[in-house]
This record gives structure tokens, sequence and C-alpha cells, in this order.
């Protein structure tokens, strides 16, 4: 016999555990599986990263969260979030990648990394942090590349790309030159980027004014060599020393996991997955999607701040059908 849950969440992010706590409440059973650790994608956040919000708009379940600055960082909010989880004891299972979702008459069958389940309804809440957008160039497959971006002091003095104008790219550039790296931005735009963080960006510009960082405006990486980068500028191709190369150019939610499914994603580069926006259901039945996912391609549409309210849709949806 398998295990089976009225309610199994796939995905064990802020949303997903928002989504549990509203299930707890409303006398559901419920798993989360997620296939890492608690709040993967923070987990992956730069260790020194400072939220957009405040600390009271990334609150779930009604649950205070207290920041000891007016802006919350990455370690309260990996705090918070697990006081929330053991303190509410949610049924919560870590490192168990759900594989495959079939139908069968009236519920699902899910297939993990460890064992199988069934289940009623189900909630998508996989977030987007997972897959990097590629630059797709020659050499990006060489070490000296990432894609993610932890903390700075393994980059002092040493030749620093940073591909991207998005707040991580800013605060990349800017925490790994004062830790004494020479660093350049490659920037595809005329500009940094409108939606970086308000008191960040001024910094930015005027370490650029004053040559402290250097930056290719409407520029591309187009080859990458062990101890060179070629990048495609408005004025020709420049070659420039580099040691290593933070490509920050964006992150995608798992489109083939939806698509295996049943999703469907619309015809065109947003990749938008078909919901109702009353009640968070997908195309297939009991599916439900929650957070950023529903963005598609426009990830920088829903943040924990505004996709909360996800969590209460969805559930009242699950009540309703239940008569």
């Amino acid at each position: 016999m398998f295990q089976h849950y009225s309610l199994l969440i796939i995905g064990g992010g802020p949303i997903g555990l928002a989504c549990a706590l509203a299930a707890k409440h409303a006398g559901i059973d419920y798993l989360i599986l997620e296939k890492g650790c608690l709040t993967n994608s923070l987990y992956n956040y730069p260790m020194n990263m400072t939220f957009f919000s405040t600390s009271e708009r990334l609150e779930i379940g009604g649950i205070p969260f207290v920041s000891n600055n007016v802006k919350s960082t990455r370690p309260e909010a990996l705090e918070y979030y697990r006081r929330v989880t053991l303190s509410n004891e949610l049924n919560i299972r870590l490192q168990e990648e759900v594989l495959t979702v079939d139908r069968e008459d009236a519920h699902y069958r899910l297939r993990s990394n460890r064992h199988t389940y069934t289940a009623t309804n189900i909630i998508v809440a996989t977030g987007f942090y997972d897959i990097p957008i590629y630059l797709g160039v020659p050499g990006e497959e060489l070490p000296k590349v990432v894609h993610y971006y932890k903390e700075a002091h393994f980059y002092a003095m040493q030749k620093v790309i940073v591909v991207g104008a998005s707040n991580s790219s800013v605060d990349a550039a800017l925490e790994t030159w004062r830790k004494g790296a020479d660093v350049t931005m490659v920037v595809r735009k005329d500009k940094i980027g409108d939606r970086v963080k308000y008191w960040v960006k001024p910094d930015m510009e005027n370490r650029i004014k004053e040559g402290s960082i250097k930056v290719y405006f409407n520029s591309h990486v187009r080859n990458i060599r062990e101890r060179e980068v070629d990048i495609e500028t408005p004025y020709g191709i420049e070659t420039i020393a580099n040691d290593y190369v933070i490509a920050l150019t964006g992150y995608q939610p798992n489109f083939d996991f939806l698509r295996r499914i049943g999703v469907q994603l619309s015809n065109d580069a947003v990749l938008q997955p078909t919901y109702n926006t009353d009640t968070m259901e997908s195309n297939l039945p009991n599916v439900y999607l929650a957070g950023v996912v529903v963005g598609g391609m426009n990830t920088h549409l829903w943040f924990i701040e505004n996709s909360r309210i996800h969590a209460e849709k969805i559930i009242q949806a699950i009540i309703a059908k239940r008569g």
C-alpha cells in the first residue's frame, strides 16, 4: 500500500510552507516533499543578502517575523522559516525529489527518489532558483564560470567578470570589489537594472562613475578561455584578462517537470502555466500552482509578499470542492 494524503505539496520553500500551514489549520492531511534542504532556494542565496522586503512582508501563516534590521537578511529568514516549520510541527520530508506524477482515476500517484505516494490534491510550489539561464557561449563549462554567488572572499585579488545588472549582479560586483577584486561588469542593456535595490543602486553607479568598477554596457560575453574573455561591445570585440566569471543572468522554473506532469504552458517566450487566478488550479484537476512558478519566465512578478495569498486561495478551493 502506498501512503495516501489529501494534499501533497511539492516544494519546501516559504510558499510551500505557507500552504502547509493553511492546510493544517483547515484540518487537511498533507505532506511536503522538498528535494533539497529546508527553504533550499533561500539557503543558496548569497550569504550576506538583504531582502528588498521588510520582515512583516515575509511572514507566513500570520506568524510574526521579528528582524533586527529595517530590511531582513538571509540568516534571519532561514532562522524564521526553520522555527515556523519546527514549532508548527509541519509534515515535511527533505532531500526527497518528486520524479513523476501520474493521474489515476480520482487521485494522483507520485513517485519520489525514495517512496511512492498517492494524493487527491497536489500543490506545485517549486520556485525558480534551481535552473540558471545560461550564456550559451564557448567556455561556459569551464570551472572558472559560476552561475551562483555565495560570498566575496574567494575572489579577493582576482580578475572577476560579473555578467548581468540585476540585484544579484550588483551585489556580487560591489562585494567582490570591496574584497580587493578587479571587477568588470558586462551588461546587455545601456544601464544598471531599474529594479536594483534603491539603497544599493547609487553605490553601484558611483563606483562605475569613478572608475573603480569597469563596465561594458550594451555588450555580451562571446568567448571564455582559461585566462581571457572576449566581450562583444558596440565598438567591436574586446579581450580582457580574467580569472573568474560570475554569470548571474537569471534563473527559470523547472518547465520540463511541469510539462512531464501535464501542466500546459503558453506558446510564447514567457511559458506561463495555465491556471485559474481565483483558485490557482492548473489545467489538471486538483493540481494547483503556488508562488513564483505561476509567472513562467516572468520571475520578477511574484515574491513571497505577494504570493502568500496563493496558499489561502488553494486551501479554500480544496475545501469548496469537498462541499
